[in-house]
């Protein structure tokens, strides 16, 4: 459950982060000119803040996919054994029945 929510918490920050990027832009006291050059010399400064943050949200992704998987397989395990300790349940109980028929009516056993 913690580990849905660490993802939650990035969403929502990146979203929080936009918002207020956006927000910013409205109410910036420059004007539109002087706004672009600050994000122009901001974005040469600093070319690798993206894609640091790309990369970083991609592991994320790939690690969640990967506990997603795990916990998939472990699940089919579990049902796929859950299915044959009934089969065999199933199966004592009919050879059970056979036998107690057998019994009765006094027929060989086999």
């Amino acid at each position: 459950m913690s580990d849905n929510n660490s993802g939650d918490k990035l969403l929502y920050f990146v979203a929080g982060a936009g918002i207020g990027a956006v927000f910013a832009l409205l109410f910036a006291p420059k004007s539109g000119r002087e706004t672009r050059e600050a994000i122009a010399r901001t974005a040469s400064d600093r070319p690798e803040f993206p894609s640091t943050k790309v990369n970083e949200g991609r592991q994320v992704v790939e690690e969640h996919g990967r506990r997603m998987g795990d916990d998939f397989t472990t699940f089919i395990d579990k049902s796929k054994e859950a299915v044959q300790r009934q089969k065999e349940q199933l199966t004592a109980a009919f050879e059970a029945g056979k036998a107690a028929y057998r019994e009765e009516k006094g027929l060989p056993s086999e």
